[in-house]
């Protein structure tokens, strides 16, 4: 079974991933302080980097206000369901608002509207 993820909490892991991936380029740019240009070139990289991640923190701000947000019921949580699909993000445990779509096996492909 491969595991899945809330989708909310996918999009925050990537761009939490970019401001490390930024960061190490920033200080990759150690390794080349005799060559201003590379310094240049490396902390330019990372700061992109960053910049792109506060630009996928807001997108998922804003994903995030229109997700419906409701009780789990196998943890009692209050969670968030983006799509037809989701996750629980505390349990894991597969949420729809579809009726259609209910005791069917739980996949991310659900989502898409054939």
């Amino acid at each position: 079974m491969k595991p899945y993820k809330n989708k909310i909490n996918r999009i925050r892991s990537f761009a939490l991933g970019l401001i490390f991936f930024g960061f190490i380029i920033m200080y990759g740019a150690i390794f080349f302080r005799e060559n201003p240009i590379l310094v240049t070139i490396f902390m330019t990289l990372g700061l992109l980097s960053i910049i792109g991640s506060t630009a996928v923190y807001g997108w998922i701000g804003l994903l995030s206000t229109r997700a419906v947000q409701v009780v789990c019921p196998n943890c009692g949580k209050h969670t968030k369901v983006l799509g037809r699909v989701d996750m629980c993000m505390y349990c894991k445990e597969p949420l729809t608002l579809d009726p259609a779509l209910e005791g069917q096996e739980f996949d991310q492909s659900l989502n898409r509207k054939k």
